[in-house]
């Protein structure tokens, strides 16, 4: 099923399950004497409840993309955030009470009656969803980067759990010739695959039936750097990795090309490093996978990031609006030209986005240069637009692209697409800085000034890097 049909049926079978557990609970409360008043709620306070549970399901993660998940963490993370729920909703309701023993009991039949009846309902939606991807449907399209050893030994692996949902349809394959295989599957349902919707492999042959071989000479990284445009073109989702141990510079470079695209990056480990204990591995169907590059912060961590975003964004834009009005008036006063600035920007994953600001430099300031970073004592730069730029004042229009999740208060700046072009080519891991949402201020606007070469995004980098890690 598609991601949007899975939280739909996610949701209702959530909802739904709610209901059952309240029913549940107040048979509960009849046959053992608790909460003699719960019976008497009104509708519209059960359906409150029943709201707040899924929203506290989504501020928790349970509605994200769960791809290749274990049913058995699925209901442990279900566990910990009603436990959670429940104990704060009770701790709230009773609290300046003193609880009789016999109503302690409810706390904990509450809570079984939430996990044992969602619980049920999403393992019954994960059956379906498997029987769905069993038939074809809803799986992650994935390419696979490696030696062509490796990458047939990795294909026909997959190939016997079609459980795992991967379906690989393209591979760059490595050589240690000139010629440089780069694969990508090509066929329909009806072309190479058996009534399932599987791949179908050729004996010894290390594509699917109904792929096309493209060629690309030159070193391996030539055939590494055909991997962006092999994702955009399949709309990948998943790059598996299967390189050796000692394939460090291919690893970086494969990093390198698929850091900051909305891709998730799996590394087929070395035999030596997975039974060492060296690294926390994912196992899909018996397929040992350590994830690269994964999300920085939980996903209540990110909720609530979002929530302060939205909060301070609308708070500052309301309450100032007379003062923003009287800014952009004296702008538009100033000197010729809008009041609103606005330019092109690359945020995350990638994505361009228009980012607003209050016009600094005068009407078509870079008409005949072209795209350059500001000076220190920069000509362009009108009188009331260096006080602006002095007090910061000239940032607060992109609160509102705080405010609709195109940016973050916090976050690395985000660049225009020449200069991120530029210098993704330029500085190793560049493009790292589009794994997070990008921001009004960061850790590098407070530590260091203004870009006016390359050396000082390089310094900047640094610590958006270290903010990144330590969000």
């Amino acid at each position: 099923m598609t991601r949007r049909v899975e939280l739909l049926v996610l949701l209702l079978g959530d909802a739904l399950a709610l209901v059952c557990a309240a029913a549940l609970f107040g048979v509960a409360c009849e046959s053992y004497g608790w909460l003699q008043h719960a019976s008497a709620e009104p509708s519209l306070a059960r359906a409150a409840f029943v709201v707040g549970w899924l929203l506290l399901f989504a501020f928790s993660g349970l509605y994200g993309e769960r791809y290749a998940g274990g049913r058995f963490d699925e209901l442990v993370t279900l566990g910990k955030v009603t436990a959670f729920g429940v104990l704060a909703l009770f701790f709230g309701y009773y609290l300046g009470r003193l609880v009789p023993g016999a109503e302690r009991a409810a706390v904990g039949a509450y809570a079984l009656s939430i996990v044992g009846c969602v619980g049920t309902a999403r393992l019954g939606v994960r059956a379906v969803q498997k029987a769905l991807i069993l038939r074809g449907y809803g799986r992650h399209r994935a390419v696979v980067v490696g030696w062509s050893d490796r990458v047939e030994e990795l294909y026909h692996d997959l190939a016997k759990y079609p459980a795992a949902g991967i379906e690989v349809v393209g591979a760059v394959r490595l050589r240690h010739t000139e010629t440089i295989a780069v694969g990508a599957l090509v066929g329909t349902h009806d072309d190479g695959r058996d009534e399932s919707g599987r791949p179908v492999y050729a004996e010894g042959d290390a594509l699917p039936a109904g792929a096309v071989e493209v060629t690309a000479a030159g070193a391996p990284e030539a055939a590494i750097a055909e991997l962006p445009g092999l994702i955009d073109r399949l709309g990948v989702r998943d790059v598996l990795i299967a390189l050796g141990s000692d394939d460090h510079q291919y690893l970086d470079e494969v990093l390198r090309v698929c850091d900051g695209r909305p891709v998730s990056l799996k590394l087929v480990p070395d035999f030596y490093t997975a039974v060492g204990g060296m690294a926390r591995t994912e196992h899909i169907y018996g397929l040992p996978l350590i994830e690269v590059l994964p999300e920085p912060i939980p996903a209540w961590e990110k909720r609530t990031k979002r929530i302060a975003d939205v909060v301070a964004s609308a708070v500052v834009l309301v309450a100032g609006l007379p003062l923003w009005l009287l800014v952009g008036a004296l702008v538009r006063a100033t000197s010729p030209g809008r009041a609103i600035f606005r330019q092109v920007r690359v945020g995350r994953g990638g994505r361009p986005f228009t980012m607003f600001k209050y016009r600094t430099m005068v009407e078509g300031a870079e008409r005949e240069t072209g795209p350059v970073w500001a000076g220190k004592a920069d000509a362009r730069v009108t009188p009331l637009g260096k006080w602006l730029r002095r007090l910061r004042i000239d940032e607060v229009p992109q609160l509102w692209n705080v405010f609709v999740g195109e940016m973050s208060l916090v976050g690395p700046r985000p660049e225009r697409p020449y200069f991120v072009e530029t210098l993704t080519q330029e500085i190793p891991l560049y493009s790292r800085r589009h794994r997070v949402q990008p921001g009004i201020t960061g850790l590098a606007q407070v530590k260091w000034r203004y870009d006016a070469d390359i050396e000082d995004v390089r310094q900047k980098l640094k610590y958006d890097l270290f903010y990144i890690e330590n969000m």
